[in-house]
């Protein structure tokens, strides 16, 4: 045999071993994460109840439901709308472990665009997964893309119009936070954005929120965005939490931006709605090289270079923004929320139990608060 046979069979070794292994990773995506949810659980349904037509696909995703034994008011949390915004996910799967509703319900949904959890961003070489430590070990979570895996939902076209009218870049079409109020007929993410407007009038929603996260160098970055009919109970959040290290910003839902679930949730479902956005530094275009690291403990040496030239909207230094504080900083506005629609709507009461402080999550990180791992 030849040396050149030798050097070619090698190398076409080299290529199936790197398909095979790359093919398992993308494979491996497809592996759901572990969700624990607390024992007082009332109902655990699909969004696919809400609207049949998303039965075996991938944007059906889970839906933990929380009752109290009094009647009250009905609030939504909303996690994973973007999974490589892993603080909503995070903050919301935490809490489906911890809550025992006293009055009223809430309605939890971790992974809202379950498909974007399939896959991530090639060109932003972001890491697959990453880690959690609890006190009895890792718990591993997906890393995913801002949008619909193509996979589910393709092609995309040149322009988009999406259900609300609005002119977007093609690729929008696989933005869940775009699609509202969504389309029984429309693709994947239409159809999701659908069941979650249909879900919020089964089940007699009054407050709904949409957790995010956002690039340190965004101008609505640690800001509670308000549709126009929850002012009053925005401003009272953002009050409480003024006095705190965790405190918002107050921003109100453009009139003009379309197919945002801040604006469509008021609009058209009627609740009093609202998107938290905290500031993470792997989600931003001016980090350095991303890794597991960036994602959980938020440090990047670029983006302190940036603090001090002026660039950013929230302050940045060595310490990093990491994701302990970005949950905190969510679970401190819910729990902000809940104080002012007791003050402000006492006569439909919503009363929860075994939250974690926000105190206590910055302090001693997620992992304590979490089920551990199975």
């Amino acid at each position: 045999m030849s040396r050149h046979t030798v050097c070619a069979a090698g190398l076409l070794l080299a290529v199936v071993v790197v398909c095979v292994v790359s093919g398992l990773r993308f494979r491996s995506m497809h592996t759901e994460d572990a969700i624990y949810p607390d024992g007082s659980l009332t109902e655990h349904r699909r969004l696919s109840d809400y609207f049949p037509a998303l039965q075996g696909s991938a944007g059906d995703t889970d839906v933990y439901i929380f009752q109290g034994e009094a009647a009250g008011a009905g609030l939504l949390i909303l996690g994973g709308t973007h999974p490589n915004e892993p603080a909503g996910f995070i903050t919301t799967l935490m809490l489906v472990e911890k809550t025992q509703v006293v009055q009223g319900k809430i309605v939890f949904i971790p992974q809202a665009n379950h498909s974007g959890f399939t896959h991530n961003d090639p060109f932003e070489a972001s890491p697959q997964r990453f880690a959690i430590t609890t006190p009895e070990g890792k718990r591993w979570f997906r890393y995913g893309s801002r949008l619909t895996n193509p996979v589910h939902q393709w092609p995309d076209p040149a322009l988009y119009i999406n259900p609300s009218g609005q002119k977007l870049a093609g690729a929008e079409m696989r933005n869940l936070n775009r699609n509202y109020p969504g389309s029984r007929t429309g693709g994947l993410t239409q159809q999701v954005a659908h069941a979650v407007m249909e879900l919020m009038r089964e089940e007699g929603i009054d407050v709904a929120v949409d957790l995010h996260e956002a690039a340190p160098e965004y101008p609505v970055v640690n800001a509670l965005v308000f549709h126009e009919n929850s002012a009053e109970l925005a401003a009272v959040t953002v009050m409480g939490l003024e006095m705190t290290d965790l405190s918002f910003r107050l921003e109100e839902s453009p009139r003009n931006l379309r197919g945002l679930s801040h604006r469509e949730w008021g609009d058209h479902a009627g609740v009093f709605a609202f998107l938290f956005e905290t500031a993470n530094a792997s989600h931003g275009r001016l980090k350095g090289r991303p890794s597991t690291a960036l994602i959980t403990e938020g440090q990047d040496q670029y983006y302190v270079k940036a603090a001090r030239l002026g660039l950013l909207f929230v302050p940045f230094d060595e310490k990093g923004i990491p994701l302990r504080g970005r949950v905190a900083r969510h679970v401190a506005a819910l729990q902000a929320l809940l104080s002012s629609w007791a003050e402000l709507y006492p006569l439909k009461p919503l009363e929860v139990q075994g939250w974690p402080s926000a105190e206590a999550i910055a302090a001693a990180g997620v992992g304590p608060f979490l089920h551990p791992p199975n």
